[in-house]
C-alpha cells in the first residue's frame, strides 16, 4: 500500500450535485450528466501550461456542506462530479460550485476496491483520524485515479 502524503490548498470545483438520499447509483448517474454536459463548463475548467485540464474530482461532504466526513459509517452525505476550475468561475445554470478548503491529505492510488477501507484502518492503526471529507480524484494528464483523506486542516 503505497501512502503519499500531500498539500491542497483551498480549490473549486463545478460539477452535477447529487445526494446518498438519490438512492443506489446516483454517483454514476452524477458523472453520466456531467460528462454529457461537459462542453457547457469545459470553458470554466483550470488547465496547465500544455493546456491539459488540472483535475477531475468528486468531491465529498457532509449534509451541513462543512466538508466533515460523510455520516453513519461513511453512508450519507453529498457528493459533486466535476472539474476543477477558478475560484471565481461564474456556475452555469444547472450546475453547482462548491469551494474546497485547504487540507493536507493522504493519498492512494485507487486501483483495487479495498482502498477506503483500508486507508481507514490505516488511520486508525496510526492514531489518525479524518479532518474532513474523503474525495476522489482524477488526474487527466495520465488517467490516474487516486482518492484523498484529509488529514489537517489549513
Amino acid at each position: 500500500m503505497k501512502i503519499e502524503n500531500c498539500i491542497k490548498e483551498s480549490f473549486s470545483v463545478i460539477g452535477k450535485e447529487g445526494s446518498t438520499e438519490d438512492g443506489p447509483g446516483f454517483v454514476q448517474s452524477l458523472w453520466a450528466d456531467a460528462n454529457s454536459h461537459f462542453a457547457e463548463v469545459e470553458h470554466l475548467a483550470k488547465k496547465d501550461e500544455n493546456g491539459n485540464l488540472v483535475g477531475i474530482w468528486g468531491a465529498m461532504t457532509d449534509f451541513s456542506r462543512s466538508f466533515q466526513p460523510w455520516e453513519d459509517g461513511f453512508s450519507k452525505g453529498l457528493y459533486l462530479a466535476g472539474v476543477e476550475c477558478p475560484d471565481d468561475a461564474l456556475t452555469p445554470e444547472g450546475w453547482t460550485k462548491w469551494t474546497v478548503p485547504g487540507f493536507e491529505y493522504l493519498r492512494m492510488v485507487c486501483d483495487h476496491d479495498t482502498v477506503f477501507p483500508e486507508m481507514i484502518a490505516y488511520l486508525k492503526e496510526n492514531n489518525m483520524t479524518l479532518a474532513g471529507a474523503v474525495h476522489d480524484f482524477i488526474y487527466p494528464k495520465t488517467g490516474t485515479s487516486y482518492m484523498y483523506f484529509p488529514i489537517r486542516r489549513l
